[in-house]
């Protein structure tokens, strides 16, 4: 064969003997989440169903607030207390009671719940600088929410005012003591007075005088202390059914729950990535093959009409053909997938520049690879392809002769502005003379004859191609596409292999040892693994390919 000889192995090594890095861009990481957008969109349903099916199933904890004013206790209410009247009552220690034993055992009681579980409902909050309670109670209803908050708000009052009670009542009864002692005192110094004689009961008066004063003192004390308001404070709001809102956490739980499903998604998209690698970019071809790009085919569903697809078609043909020299032979490979759309593109691009392409397949898939390269033919403009003509045809009504009455070549001749003068001769030329006679001759001139060609009958055109070719044969052009296997193969003109996929059957690697192979890689489709294995068999097989190919096929 005369191919062009491959290039150096790989093609973008990097002088130094390594490859040169790429830099990964925020597309690249979005890249593979959008290629497994169906994945992403499984799982963010399942985290926003999940979330539904929490707010609907599980009760949703309702929340209620109640507000207790501490008030200090004092002897005198009407009497100021100082300028730091915060200082009067030790908040900490207040939290501490509300928040007790005895008042989660009362609410326990009262609501049935474990007192664990009362312990972890009941929040209490003290602003900075105040002598505020503000209880908050958390329950599966509205009106059980209500009755806890209010019930643990009451217990703490009562609780606060049994333990003032209980201190005011120890005190009294301490000076209930001292008082009884102070009279038995002021008895004794009577009968002392009374039984003494005169002028010798001087020290005792003065000390049942001193004794009086004593007992008023605690008289007058014991008033003020059986006077003492005991109440803790008061409930200054309470909590009521009406005055509680919908909770604002279900749009809340139902947004969590579909971003965790999108950011579960995403996970499982790299996950499945790392473990199914597939060739997403040209970049990724590239690292993968070690070989130039030789074009890209977009996808007919995705980017555009056939039209445009057929334009990158014939630009990969473009570059196909620079790097190879006639007779040739050209595999197109693939992994798994099947190129025959793009092996009957290629045909017809390479074929309506004059060239004489037969196609090979092998696996039963003429008939198709002959479908599509009709359908590509039809698609093709008329400056492309110039078996089409541009002349506008004949009106029905015309008196022209039958073309079937038409069965030599007709020679029209036009004027030549130089002169033909052919000499007479007079004597038989010898045959070395005439081939010098040719050799010698300048070529004709072209405007003196055109000779147009045998137009067929349509009877002998039956069993044609579809182009106006011989049997098996489709005229593209100046040139044609002839189609079989790649045993009838001919050793003229350019053979393209559709070959099967290398996954499965080895003959395209083999029939690329007889000429040059051309890498297919599908977007989306080709699995990096399967790539790299499919290169090191032709770099084992000696094969050095021209390129690869990215090809797209529009399901996204």
């Amino acid at each position: 064969m005369t191919d062009k000889p491959g290039g150096s192995w790989p093609a973008n090594a990097a002088p130094g003997g390594g490859t040169p890095g790429r830099t990964v861009t925020l597309t690249d990481l979005l890249r593979v989440p959008l290629h497994r957008i169906r994945l992403v969109a499984a799982a963010a349903t399942l985290g926003l169903l999940a979330a539904l099916g929490y707010v609907l199933l599980v009760p949703g904890a309702v929340t209620a607030d109640a507000v207790v004013a501490v008030r200090p206790v004092v002897t005198d209410a009407f009497t100021p207390s100082g300028a730091s009247a915060d200082r009067a009552v030790n908040m900490n220690v207040e939290r501490g009671i509300a928040t007790g034993t005895e008042v989660v055992r009362r609410l326990a009681d009262a609501t049935g719940r474990d007192q664990r579980e009362v312990r972890d409902a009941l929040e209490l909050e003290v602003p900075t600088g105040g002598q505020i309670l503000r209880f908050r109670y958390t329950a599966n209803s509205p009106q059980e929410a209500v009755t806890g908050v209010n019930l643990a708000a009451q217990a703490y009052l009562d609780v606060r005012r049994a333990m003032y009670e209980q201190q005011r009542e120890d005190m009294l009864r301490s000076y209930d003591e001292s008082i009884t002692k102070v009279q038995a005192q002021q008895a004794a110094l009577q009968r002392q007075i009374a039984n003494s004689r005169a002028g010798a009961s001087d020290a005792a008066v003065a000390e049942l005088s001193g004794v009086n004063n004593q007992l008023t003192q605690l008289a007058s004390a014991r008033t003020e202390i059986a006077a003492v308001d005991v109440n803790p404070g008061w409930v200054t709001r309470e909590a009521e059914a009406t005055l509680l809102s919908p909770s604002g956490y279900t749009a809340l739980r139902l947004l969590a729950g579909l971003l965790g499903g999108v950011l579960l998604g995403i996970v499982l998209a790299y996950v499945w990535e790392s473990v199914d690698r597939r060739i997403r970019s040209v970049d990724d071809g590239r690292d993968a093959t070690g070989l130039p790009l030789l074009g890209t085919a977009r996808g007919p569903k995705r980017r555009g009409s056939r039209h445009a697809v057929d334009a990158d078609i014939r630009y990969v043909a473009m570059a196909i053909a620079g790097r190879i020299r006639e007779p040739a032979r050209v595999v197109l490979l693939t992994t798994r997938e099947d190129q025959t759309p793009l092996s009957a593109g290629l045909a017809v691009a390479l074929a309506v520049t004059g060239r004489d392409v037969y196609v090979a397949d092998d696996i039963g898939r003429l008939e198709r690879l002959r479908d599509e390269a009709l359908a590509g033919l039809a698609r093709l403009p008329a400056t492309a392809n110039p078996a089409q003509s541009v002349v506008p045809q004949q009106r029905q009504g015309s008196a022209l002769p039958r073309i079937d009455d038409v069965t030599e070549p007709i020679a029209v001749r036009r004027p030549s502005p130089r002169p033909n003068v052919v000499p007479r001769q007079t004597t038989a030329a010898s045959p070395s003379a005439v081939s010098r006679a040719a050799a010698n001759e300048p070529p004709p001139d072209p405007d003196k004859t055109i000779n147009l060609p045998r137009i067929a009958s349509a009877a002998s055109t039956k069993g044609k191609g579809g182009a106006g070719g011989t049997a098996g044969e489709v005229a593209v052009g100046g040139g044609s596409i002839r189609f079989g296997t790649w045993r009838q193969r001919s050793a003229k003109g350019l053979v393209l292999f559709n070959a099967p996929p290398a996954e499965a059957d080895e003959r395209g690697v083999a029939a690329a040892r007889q000429g040059t192979a051309v890498v297919v890689v599908e977007q989306d489709r080709t699995r990096q693994g399967d790539l790299r294995r499919l290169v090191e068999r032709l770099r084992a097989a000696g094969v050095a390919p021209l390129g690869f190919i990215l090809t797209r096929s529009g399901r996204g």
